[in-house]
């Protein structure tokens, strides 16, 4: 009698274990967390990536973005922090292109910032740095960060001001990163894959 009744028991308590093995929902604290405060004033991209040309995770991330865009759906748009003095400069860096294409550089031109960005100073000058900085400027037909009037100074002096607050008031103290439907926050250590956070992603997408 009782191992009639112990038979259906395990096989029951087996596929509980089974179906919480298998559950694949992305987890807060784990593999995202909520934003501090609610960024939707701001009126951010479904997905935002939070980043630095001088991150060299960020430059490493530049090469996944297409798939997480294919993977999501989304078109995923860029916040540039200003951390310290030199993520200050080369926000100021990344905003000249941005008021200028009226949107994100393309990927070829992105890579060109990074490498420009991070060239070791100790075996390039600063003069050297930003010419190959005005070069990128250049081959793309935009003015260069040294040549801009004062008119795109002020425009520059606000999308900097305004990313140096989002990601304040977010507390972003680490990038590369994306803020989802300015609420949550991607943890990018708690992915194995591109596809895995590319599901959480669209989790909290539709959340």
């Amino acid at each position: 009698m009782f191992k009639k009744i112990l038979a259906p028991l395990m096989a029951i308590l087996t596929a509980l274990v089974l179906a919480g093995c298998g559950d694949n929902t992305p987890k807060e604290g784990t593999h995202y967390k909520k934003v501090p405060v609610d960024l939707s004033e701001y009126n951010m991209s479904p997905i935002t990536e939070v980043f630095s040309l001088t991150c060299g995770h960020c430059r490493s991330m530049e090469k996944v973005i297409p798939e997480l865009e294919t993977l999501t759906g989304e078109s995923i748009d860029k916040l540039h922090v200003t951390f310290n003095k030199n993520a200050h400069i080369a926000a100021m860096i990344y905003y000249t292109a941005v008021m200028q294409l009226d949107g994100k550089p393309t990927p070829e031109m992105m890579e060109e910032l990074f490498a420009a960005i991070q060239m070791q100073q100790d075996d390039t000058s600063i003069t050297t740095q930003q010419e190959m900085i005005s070069n990128v400027f250049d081959a793309a037909g935009l003015t260069n960060p040294y040549k801009i009037d004062t008119e795109m100074q002020e425009e520059l002096f606000k999308m900097v001001d305004q990313a140096k607050e989002i990601s304040t008031r977010a507390q972003i103290n680490a990038v590369p990163t994306f803020v989802i439907n300015g609420k949550y926050e991607i943890i990018t250590s708690g992915h194995t894959d591109v596809a895995s956070m590319a599901e959480t992603m669209t989790f909290l997408l539709n959340k």
